[in-house]
């Protein structure tokens, strides 16, 4: 059973989705849950059928306190590298929360999934939790909107590039989409500095 609070107080959940694929943003999700939140599916969202993911999805912005999903794009991934651009999907994730809070509440703590994070201009304090989206609800939670926009994200690319094949493989790089680059090139939706080896067995 997951634990819904580290150390009480108005804590939230940050976790992304998206850091190993070739193409599309990096989204992540904030989610602060009412005390009593209690749902059995709720798990890290990894570990969740795609039916659950979205019923939870549902679950969660309907009985969240607050909650929130920023992303980064492809271009912004290339730019600033994929784990600073992770951390600024998880900063704008919280922003959209921040304009959701109920007039006069503040939030006590960010709990971020893994073992990094770099909080720009915020000045609330945080800890990162290793496997978080597995031991804490509110970094599960925000774990289920990360992936479930995401995915939706990569399945409306899909309409625009589908010789890639994203409503399968999500912009991961399969075998297949892999071939595919080889093949086709970079769409703008590829981060480039993830697929030269593709384009260029040389690199």
């Amino acid at each position: 059973m997951l634990e819904l609070s580290l150390y009480g107080g108005t804590e939230v959940g940050l976790d992304e989705a998206g850091r190993g694929p070739l193409a599309g943003p990096v989204f992540a999700g904030a989610v602060l849950l009412p005390s009593r939140f209690h749902d059995e599916r709720l798990n890290d969202s990894k570990k969740m059928s795609e039916r659950d993911r979205y019923a939870l999805r549902e679950v969660i912005e309907n009985e969240a306190v607050a909650w929130g999903v920023g992303e980064a794009t492809a271009a912004e991934i290339d730019k600033i590298n994929i784990l600073n651009a992770s951390f600024l999907a998880m900063r704008r994730a919280f922003a959209q929360l921040q304009d959701r809070l109920p007039v006069g509440m503040t939030v006590d703590r960010l709990l971020v999934d893994g073992n990094r994070f770099r909080p720009g201009t915020l000045v609330i304090p945080y800890e990162c939790i290793v496997k978080g989206d597995a031991k804490l609800a509110q970094i599960a939670a925000a774990s289920v909107l990360a992936k479930t926009y995401r995915d939706d994200c990569m399945l409306r690319l899909h309409e625009e590039y589908p010789v890639y094949g994203w409503d399968r493989n999500k912009g991961y790089p399969t075998a297949a989409h892999r071939e595919a680059v080889a093949r086709y090139g970079l769409s703008p939706c590829h981060r480039a500095t993830f697929c030269r080896r593709f384009v260029d067995p040389t690199e």
